[in-house]
């Protein structure tokens, strides 16, 4: 039994009766992903809500739990609905009443609905009812029948340690009373008392509740729990070269008990330092989560009886990147019946980790965004089977940052990745005041990652992210393959192979088309893919760095390409930065005059040494945002936005402009439309 379907109505940045949140689920891992306060724990507490925690926490409706709309107007009626299949026989017998037939399938229906109450002694009450059947219709739920239902919590900073220690009702004790040799008779090896005590004159009570601990540890049903926990949960979880073993120890303090259930609250589970073998010194937050989760996944995989889901905000509290990726594998394999003598468990977590995102395949993601769920499986984006192929190799904690931004910019290289958010600052469209992430796609799939945000052919909905594809147009100017090497004078046979993969402005055009349409037809084929969200920003005339020079930074992408020419001289301290930039310079001035106000040749000339290998892009990139940041005004303070906006490619602004929504973009290629 897993929960398939929720529906939430009027439930804190839920809203709307007539058109709810609805969120499909799978069995398995669900990772639910999305910016801040987009409602990814509100989803997790309805599921709380409807279905009650094994915790023993007491969850009550809250005042500020009821939907505000626009107007400053509350709701009345919150409504959860929790479809739950793939019932078995069992699970079909214990709620045979309030099964809902659809077609050949079966289905359990947990509608569950709080009625707003007027104020009674300054406090504001709800009315809550638990019903069955799609519309809540069906028989009332009792609550023997909803704790069959109580899903596993573990909320998000939790406190590991304690949960772990002795007391009423703790975690452990119910861990335990999963296993049949607990309750069983043991005949123990050595009855005698330990030699220290068995050395005393007689034994106090401290030395009583002692021996009693030392009978306790040695209880095979204990033992065997032991080993469940180091043998199957505890080593996956551990990295390479690393043995996390828990000991499960009686404490006595206080009165001795006198029933099963009050020795097995007084036990505790700890860690064991693997060296000495004692103490807890070296162990911290981190482990004793991890000791935790498995503990809670170990007491759901034992229980055959009742829903098997459990229910992570952040599972990466407390956990180095390493030890969350060693994470997400333990909960698939859980989710997958991988554990020996455990059953499959449904698990839906909340994460803001790109780390964690990256080892999630797309087909267990929902993003939840602007109230609305938005699940990335196969059929629901615009992503063929070969791009989550793909997408499963190369996307990365780095790129994974698109699960959570505001806006993205996606670029095909360092140099860019290196530059824009610098350039964005310095024309007032600072990345990260507005949230927005770059991700670099390294030269290949860039098409591949926007349509992870586009919604499949009739979606109802359709993600706001604004996402910014920079792409290059890769049209050279006609003197540029020269300039390369990549030809010699006009008569090269080279300009008429058919193997060459380069393009110059002479290939485009004909005596039907003119060069200036057939450029702009390529400019809309290398857009073909936009939608919705989704905007190509294509560079005005060849790549990233010659539009930057033929816009109006010539001089200053020279400078950077010769800095980084220089740059493990300049590192290495044998020369000066200061000179070298000032020879930059006037090579620049000579190269200029050379040129004869050929702005194509100059850029091209420039470019060339990238090209050719003699500078790095990426190093340059690196080079030029710092002599950006360096340009002043006489009086000393920095240059306008708005000037050196002028001094940029065209397209380089729209896309910023449209990324960090600063204002209505210009046509991403003005040059086009003039």
């Amino acid at each position: 039994m897993h929960l398939s379907e929720l529906v939430i109505s009027n439930f804190r940045q839920f809203g709307g009766a007539q058109r709810p949140f609805t969120l499909a689920l799978q069995p398995g891992v669900t990772a639910l992903v999305g910016e801040n306060d987009c409602g990814k724990t509100a989803v997790v507490d309805a599921i709380r809500y409807a279905l009650l925690t094994r915790d023993l926490d007491y969850l009550r409706v809250q005042p500020d739990d009821f939907y505000i709309d626009a107007t400053g107007e509350q709701t009345a009626d919150i409504t959860i609905r929790c479809k739950l299949s793939g019932l078995s026989d069992e699970d079909r017998g214990a709620f045979a009443e309030h099964l809902t037939y659809e077609g050949g399938d079966v289905a359990l229906y947990v509608y569950w609905r709080a009625r707003r109450l007027m104020e009674v002694a300054s406090r504001r009450l709800a009315e809550v009812t638990v019903r069955s059947g799609p519309e809540g219709t069906g028989p009332t739920i009792e609550l023997a029948a909803r704790h069959l239902l109580e899903t596993a919590y573990l909320r998000p900073l939790r406190d590991a340690e304690r949960e772990m220690s002795p007391g009423q009702g703790s975690r452990l004790s119910q861990v335990l009373n999963s296993f049949p040799g607990i309750q069983a008779g043991n005949r123990f090896a050595h009855a005698s008392p330990p030699k220290d005590l068995a050395e005393a004159e007689g034994l106090s009570l401290s030395a009583m509740a002692e021996y009693f601990r030392h009978l306790v540890n040695q209880h095979s049903g204990v033992n065997e729990a032991q080993q469940v926990i180091n043998n199957e949960y505890l080593s996956q979880l551990g990295l390479a070269g690393e043995k996390l073993h828990g000991r499960i120890n009686y404490t006595h303090a206080g009165s001795e008990p006198a029933r099963l259930r009050q020795i097995l609250e007084r036990l505790e589970l700890d860690l064991l330092e693997p060296e000495a073998g004692t103490g807890r010194g070296r162990y911290g937050l981190g482990s004793s989560n991890l000791l935790f989760m498995a503990c809670e996944l170990l007491l759901l995989g034992k229980d055959l009886v009742g829903l098997p889901l459990l229910l992570v905000e952040e599972p990466e509290a407390h956990l180095h990147p390493q030890r969350q990726l060693r994470l997400m594998e333990f909960l698939t394999a859980a989710a997958e019946t991988k554990i020996e003598g455990s059953r499959g468990v449904q698990v839906i977590l909340t994460t803001h980790s790109p780390n964690l995102s990256s080892k999630i395949p797309l087909d267990n993601l929902v993003l939840i965004e602007k109230q609305r769920a938005f699940p990335l499986t196969k059929g629901a984006t615009r992503l063929r089977e070969s791009d989550y192929r793909f997408l499963e190799r190369f996307l990365d904690s780095t790129r994974s940052n698109l699960f959570f931004a505001r806006g993205l910019i996606v670029v095909e290289g360092d140099a860019e990745a290196i530059l824009v958010p610098t350039v964005a600052r310095l024309i007032d469209c600072d990345l990260t005041a507005h949230g927005v992430s770059i991700i670099n796609v390294g030269g290949t799939g860039l098409r591949r990652y926007a349509r992870i945000l586009q919604r499949a052919e009739g979606a109802e909905d359709e993600i706001s992210v604004p996402v910014a594809c920079l792409a290059d147009m890769d049209v050279m100017p006609d003197c540029a393959p020269q300039i390369l090497g990549l030809v010699e004078g006009e008569d090269d046979p080279k300009w008429t192979s058919p193997r060459r993969r380069w393009k110059a402005k002479r290939d485009f055009g004909n005596q039907e088309i003119s060069q200036d349409q057939a450029l702009v037809d390529r400019r809309e084929q290398l857009a073909a893919g936009d939608h919705a969200n989704v905007r190509t920003f294509v560079s005005d005339y060849w790549t990233f760095e010659y539009d930057l020079a033929f816009s109006g930074l010539a001089e200053e992408v020279l400078v950077a390409v010769i800095l980084a020419e220089r740059d493990e001289a300049i590192n290495a301290g044998t020369k000066d930065r200061a000179v070298v930039e000032a020879t930059a310079r006037r090579a620049f001035q000579a190269l200029e005059t050379d040129s004869g106000g050929d702005r194509e040749r100059l850029c091209s000339i420039i470019y060339s040494r990238f090209a050719t290998g003699q500078a790095s892009k990426a190093v340059a990139a690196q080079y030029l945002a710092e002599v950006l940041e360096a340009r002043v005004k006489p009086d000393g303070t920095p240059e306008d936005g708005s000037t050196l906006s002028k001094h940029l490619p065209d397209y380089l602004v729209a896309a910023l402009r449209y990324a960090t929504r600063s204002a209505d973009p210009a046509p991403a290629n003005p040059s086009e439309d003039a």
